[in-house]
């Protein structure tokens, strides 16, 4: 084996016999948090030999694609918000987007119904991978090592392979993926062992065609991906198979640096993802309205879960009406939306004592996949990163391209399917996030990075979904409002409402008996869930000393922080 595979696996065991350790770490040097151990272990090496946050999050995130294949991809997209140690704050933009060939009545039949699940299953579903770009133009600005060096260790796991894990076996052999192994050869094969069986737990895990793929891209860079053999065989997929995205759809994509959007909740600066991401504008939002109040000191008291609600509700709906790709549409009011005076006359409507009505009918103009991961990177200097990125479902649309070894997306789906209808059961039909050709579609991923009197404090994100969002919110609350520290704030059980449907869905244990009949007395709706169910925080705090304490969320069976 080669060395960096013994390091890993040296690591991996240790990791193993003291797995109630591995969440949490606390260090003066650099810390690498994503919900895979063997990836996050990568990018600490990466910094242990000399590279900066921005070569151990290109690392962590192309190890994720091989150790995480439900949501770590290069077939898929995501966002990132990049602190520098200089004060520099930016954003890359490398959602996925519709083929030129995309319009936005293609998923209804002649009646103008949504035919079911066409959105979301087979090749029509896939948008145009922006991973390998926007990783690239991130790296080509702020990396230090080579880009050759970053993509080492996830062509090394994949082509050496590495244990299977437990999360990953239940993963393959039951559910979802063991369907897609039945109806896709492609993907059956991906998991075959020597012998031509499903691996198995603790089997070693060895991906050829993958690790191919890598080589590609890390020779050429992102025409590695976008040009040549992968573009080659992934057109043809396409054409064979009833898929639309093209050779053009693939050398026409770019990645797109943006500014980051900027709020204060009292002294804290929020650095949040802009349009087509939803979640910095959302949560700017909501701490806005929630700056007005003054919460319970018990942080899940019904009064306080009542004014939650009130403010995810409001959010939601202005997600709904105003937010999409914003190189389509000109007129996103983006100053008002994050205004202090907007806020106000939001909160307008609320009543301390009455739950407020999600009335669709205010609309005249398809929930979101839970299956999501996140990232949270700083280096040694204090450079950091914040970095969501997603297939849309679980392993996307399920198919794997023949010789390639990765998983597409199905992120069409979270474009608005059936233009003009918004109904009560959530499905969102306003102008902003219709399908166009070359259109990013609407995304809740949620990376933010939070200053405290201008000096770094937070990186944090999760997966989850239209929760991301609000999962991140209370994270923040939780540390802000609560004084928890970074571990006990993950762990703490969450809540959601997204104003469509109108119910408020709870954790196990987030509320007491008497508080949840209370909160049912304001005329709330609700639902309970698993303990461990919304979300999977990956976060990195900054305390007053100087020490940078990393957590990762035990909703993630293979989650880890690793210090440098």
């Amino acid at each position: 084996m080669k060395k960096i595979f013994t390091i890993l696996f040296i690591s991996i065991i240790s990791i193993n016999l003291y797995a109630e350790d591995r969440y949490n770490r606390s260090t003066k040097n650099g810390v690498v948090v994503s919900t895979s151990f063997y990836a996050s272990e990568v990018g600490a090496k990466i910094l242990r030999d000399g590279g900066n946050a921005t070569d151990a999050t290109v690392a962590t995130a192309f190890a994720l694609a091989v150790t995480w294949p439900a949501a770590g991809n290069i077939g898929g997209g995501g966002f990132l918000i990049y602190h520098g140690i200089n004060g520099e704050n930016t954003s890359f933009d490398f959602r996925e987007k519709a083929p030129l060939a995309a319009h936005k009545t293609m998923y209804l039949d002649k009646n103008g119904e949504l035919i079911k699940n066409s959105n979301h299953l087979g090749l029509r579903s896939v948008g145009v991978p922006g991973s390998v770009a926007g990783l690239w133009d991130f790296h080509q600005k702020y990396g230090n090592l080579s880009w050759e060096k970053c993509l080492k260790p996830a062509i090394e796991l994949a082509e050496n392979g590495f244990p299977l894990t437990a999360a990953l076996h239940r993963h393959i052999h039951k559910g979802k993926v063991s369907r897609l192994i039945k109806e896709y050869p492609s993907t059956r094969n991906i998991f075959l062992n020597e012998s031509g069986k499903i691996i198995s737990e603790g089997e070693i895990w060895i991906q050829k065609d993958l690790a191919q793929t890598l080589k590609r891209i890390q020779s050429k860079g992102k025409s590695g991906f976008y040009k040549g053999e992968t573009a080659k065989i992934l057109s043809k997929l396409m054409a064979k198979n009833g898929g639309i995205i093209t050779k053009k759809d693939l050398n026409k994509y770019r990645a797109v640096e943006r500014p980051v959007l900027t709020g204060n909740y009292k002294n804290y600066q929020i650095l949040g993802m802009p349009a087509p991401s939803s979640g910095g504008t959302a949560i700017i939002e909501m701490l806005n309205m929630l700056e007005t109040f003054e919460l319970d000191e018990e942080k899940a008291s019904a009064r306080n879960t009542h004014i939650y609600t009130e403010v995810m509700r409001r959010a939601f709906a202005d997600r709904a009406k105003y937010l999409g790709d914003p190189d389509f549409n000109p007129y996103l009011p983006l100053l008002k939306l994050l205004s202090k005076e907007h806020a106000k006359k939001l909160l307008q409507s609320y009543s301390p004592n009455r739950a407020s009505i999600s009335d669709s009918s205010t609309f005249n103009d398809y929930p979101e996949s839970t299956e999501t991961t996140h990232l949270s990177v700083i280096d040694a200097a204090g450079n950091a990163v914040s970095l969501t990125t997603t297939l849309e479902n679980s392993y996307g649309c399920g198919i794997v391209a023949e010789g390639l070894g990765f998983f597409l997306n199905d992120e069409m789906g979270d474009f608005n399917p059936v233009p003009g209808v918004t109904n009560s059961k959530g499905q969102i039909g306003t102008k902003a996030n219709l399908i166009q050709a070359e259109k990013r579609m609407l995304s809740s991923m949620s990376p933010i990075i939070i200053l405290k009197d201008n000096q770094l404090f937070l990186v944090i994100g999760s997966p989850g979904g239209r929760t991301i969002i609000n999962t991140v919110l209370q994270v923040i609350l939780n540390i802000i409002e609560f004084d928890m520290t970074l571990a006990e704030a993950i762990e703490s059980p969450r809540m959601h409402h997204q104003w469509l449907p109108d119910l408020t869905r709870l954790e196990k244990d987030y509320l007491s008996p008497e508080s949840l009949e209370r909160y049912h007395q304001y005329g709330h709706k609700t639902s309970v869930r698993g303990r461990y169910s919304q979300g999977r925080a990956m976060g990195i705090l900054i305390d007053e000393k100087g020490m940078r304490h990393g957590a990762a969320d035990h909703r993630s069976s293979d989650g880890a922080a690793v210090a440098e």
